[in-house]
């Protein structure tokens, strides 16, 4: 349709309502169908859908005349309505002037349309026509074929019958011919005549009572019953595989053979079989010697991987194969069948058990896992049928897992006696001037590194046993007791024990053994290491053991860090006091010879320092470097301003006026010994042999406590003279004056000098001493 133009003045095209005056477009444009052409064409679906129904909609198509006239008249002003009076007449003459121009455009085309209508009218009376004679053919068409369906199904009845006559015949035939069948198929197949007679069996049953039938179902029977004497001729007497010998007493199942009498004539058959396949496993395994004389057996032909494979695809398939099919031939009876299977089944475990006894070595773990992954995954179809035997393949899994553990532990400890051997070895070897070996430092960094490495490696092998891809390591036992009791407790805890008492072994057993003793930088290094696995090395090991191994709550007890850590410092404690008293002792060995083997009352008069204590202080100083290379330095207590130029003398404070006086009396040693007992009671008492702490300053006072003590134990032994009283005098100034710097404090080494310096006055026929600014000339000069 045309759309009319109007002035912008008039409005836009949806004049014909008050609304539309506010929803023009702007002062001009394009009106919407008039109400005669809409009312033509009808609303669009959309419109139609969206528009509520309005009466004063002068275009809308439930436009009501009254309603409009009272709305306009109520709400617009008589100016508006005049001129909406002019505009509704510009539209009717614009709209007739549009259906003039509309009809003038298209008359040709109305009269073609009309000339066309009235020929499609004569056609169509024709058409009717043609449809009449057409429906008449069809109503004929139609009472043919009923008469032709009705012929056709008297003729399908008659060939139903027909063909139940023929089915008829061909069963009975088939019947006829049941024997001869049976007889030609019982050699050669079996199977196919069970089915026959099977097909055949309820026929002749339900016909017997007719003479024909029963003289067939007579021979039917003899037949299958001959057929029964073979089968079980053949069960008994031959060697079947599982699939024949389930075939076999299915047959004779069928053939209603005892059931009882089959299911032991079955177990026997397959005993038979699964005996030969243990044999086999067997012959695998080497012979045990009767009389236990025998050496180590040879190594097995195959790897544990192997054997399992074969044990499984051989045994354990063919059982689960033979449990089947006894199951699926004789029902929920399993009360031969469980028996028969457990005993087997413990065999083929025993066999197992002596194949991983052969792996004496650690060799790949990772094999031995894989294997007993395979021999728990195969176990589970069996384990289903048999579920009593669950425990014992556990049991057994543990145990290979456990006695693995144990050959680490073992390996562990062998690993550490060697790096033992390499570090004494490393401390015995001779050094070429100039050169040096490895210090202390070095040996105990690469002894704790080597034996921490070693112990981690072995935790990396350990947990294959529980990997996440390991069928056996959801098992109970290996989620809670084979992390804490198997792992921590039996390897790792028992592990750093040992290594403890073996350490400590180095201070006890010696002298207990009859063995050689150790050398005392070994005492010193193994003290070291047990000291730092004290503060820390334990403490890593068992928290990187219960990250790997991570321990249940509900789990076995186990052992506290603490604990573990207690028994390393008791050791590290035993070690450095066994060094004080090895060092002391060696120390104390030249002293006590140098007293010993020199004649004090017919010595000359002291010129020089003897060499022994020369010796001593060199001794000492060797000593302290070597301490101070594993342990701290520690605490002295502070010294006098001059400890090294403190005057030696043979008469102490207390005593020297009482007995070393111008009127001196045969009776005074009798005061002097009095006065001397007293001085000891007032004097701080000296602990020889008390625990050392671990620092160099400790262990180098203990040494020379033990050294001094052993020098005045000697002397109280001796006679001197005058000369041998001032050489002990010039001794022990020079032992002053230099051993007090190593003691962690310069008393004790007074103290016990002082002591000596008495006893040599007392043990002396002239107690002559020499003047002190000689001693100290003598001593400079040594």
């Amino acid at each position: 349709m045309a759309a009319v133009t109007t002035e912008s003045g008039a409005g836009s095209g949806a004049a014909g309502s008050p609304e539309a005056t506010g929803g023009s477009t702007g002062g001009g444009g394009w009106r919407r169908p008039h109400g005669p052409l809409q009312r033509y064409y009808g609303p669009s679906t959309a419109e139609a859908a969206e528009a509520a129904p309005d009466p004063t909609d002068i275009n809308g198509p439930h436009f009501d005349p009254e309603v409009f006239m009272t709305k306009v008249r109520s709400e617009c002003p008589l100016g508006q309505l005049l001129a909406r009076e002019a505009a509704l007449g510009r539209e009717i003459r614009a709209l007739d002037s549009d259906m003039q121009t509309l009809l003038y455009e298209n008359y040709n085309k109305f009269i073609s349309a009309t000339d066309t209508i009235r020929k499609m009218k004569v056609d169509f009376r024709h058409m009717e026509a043609e449809m009449d004679d057409l429906a008449a053919n069809m109503a004929a068409i139609s009472a043919s074929s009923a008469r032709v369906s009705a012929a056709l199904q008297d003729r399908h009845r008659r060939g139903a019958q027909l063909a139940g006559v023929q089915a008829l015949l061909r069963k009975l035939q088939a019947l006829v011919e049941v024997p001869g069948r049976l007889r030609r198929w019982a050699g050669t197949e079996p199977a196919r005549a069970l089915r026959c007679h099977a097909r055949a069996r309820a026929v002749l049953r339900h016909y017997r009572h007719l003479p024909s039938f029963r003289a067939i179902e007579d021979e039917s029977h003899a037949i299958m019953a001959d057929l029964a004497q073979r089968l079980r001729t053949r069960l008994r007497c031959e060697t079947l595989d599982p699939k024949e010998l389930t075939e076999c007493v299915e047959m004779l199942l069928q053939l209603e053979e005892p059931a009882e009498e089959l299911s032991e004539e079955f177990l026997s058959q397959a005993g038979a079989r699964l005996e030969a396949e243990l044999a086999a496993l067997e012959a695998e395994l080497p012979t045990a010697d009767p009389s236990g004389t025998a050496s180590t057996p040879p190594p097995p032909a195959s790897d544990i991987l192997d054997f399992v494979d074969r044990g499984s695809s051989a045994f354990v398939g063919t059982l689960c194969q033979l449990a089947g099919s006894y199951r699926a031939l004789f029902g929920g009876d399993t009360g031969h069948l469980e028996p028969f299977a457990a005993a087997l089944a413990t065999r083929y475990f025993a066999l197992l058990e002596r194949r991983l006894a052969l792996e004496r070595g650690l060799g790949d773990t990772s094999l031995l896992v894989r294997a007993l992954d395979r021999f728990h995954r195969r176990l589970r179809a069996l384990l289903e049928l048999l579920p009593a035997g669950a425990d014992a393949a556990a049991a057994l899994v543990a145990r290979a897992a456990r006695e693995r553990v144990d050959r680490y532990l073992r390996a562990l400890q062998t690993f550490f006696l060697g790096c033992l051997g390499d570090v004494r070895q490393a401390l015995a070897a001779p050094r070429p001037p100039g050169k040096e070996g490895p210090g202390l430092p070095d040996l105990l960094a690469t002894l704790a590194a080597s034996v921490l490495g070693q112990l981690k490696a072995v935790l990396a092998y350990v947990q294959l046993f529980t990997a996440r891809d390991v069928a056996f390591a959801s098992l109970p036992y290996f989620k809670g007791e084979f992390c804490v009791t198997a792992v921590r407790e039996g390897l790792v805890v028992a592990f750093v024990r040992w290594l403890c008492r073996t350490a400590r072994g180095f201070a006890d057993g010696p002298a207990e053994r009859g063995a050689p003793a150790a050398p005392p930088a070994l005492l010193l290094l193994l003290a070291r290491l047990c000291l730092d696995y004290e503060n820390s090395t334990i403490s890593y090991i068992l928290t990187l053991t219960d990250e790997q191994f991570p321990p249940q709550d509900s789990g076995p007890a186990v052992t506290p860090g603490p604990a573990l850590c207690a028994e390393a410092r008791a050791a590290a404690q035993r070690l450095l006091d066994h060094y004080v008293q090895v060092q002391g002792a060696a120390v104390a060995q030249m002293l006590r010879k140098s007293v010993e083997t020199r004649d004090w009352l017919g010595t000359v008069e002291p010129r020089n320092v003897r060499a022994v204590m020369k010796r001593v202080v060199e001794d000492i100083t060797a000593i302290d470097v070597q301490v101070g290379q594993l342990f701290e330095e520690g605490v002295r207590r502070a010294q006098s301003s001059d400890s090294s130029r403190r005057a030696f003398s043979v008469y102490s404070s207390s005593r020297a006026p009482g007995r070393y006086a111008p009127s001196y009396t045969p009776s005074a040693p009798m005061d002097t010994h009095l006065l001397s007992n007293i001085q000891k009671l007032f004097s701080e008492r000296i602990d020889i042999f008390s625990p050392v702490e671990f620092n160099k300053v400790s262990v180098l006072t203990g040494i020379i406590k033990i050294s001094l003590k052993t020098l005045l134990e000697c002397v109280r032994l001796r006679t001197l003279g005058r000369f041998g009283l001032q050489q002990v005098q010039v001794d022990g100034h020079y032992l002053q004056l230099y051993l007090w710097r190593f003691a962690s404090d310069e008393r004790v080494v007074q103290g016990l000098l002082d002591e000596v310096a008495a006893s040599a006055a007392h043990r002396c026929l002239d107690p002559v001493p020499m003047e002190h600014s000689v001693v100290e000339l003598i001593c400079e000069r040594g």
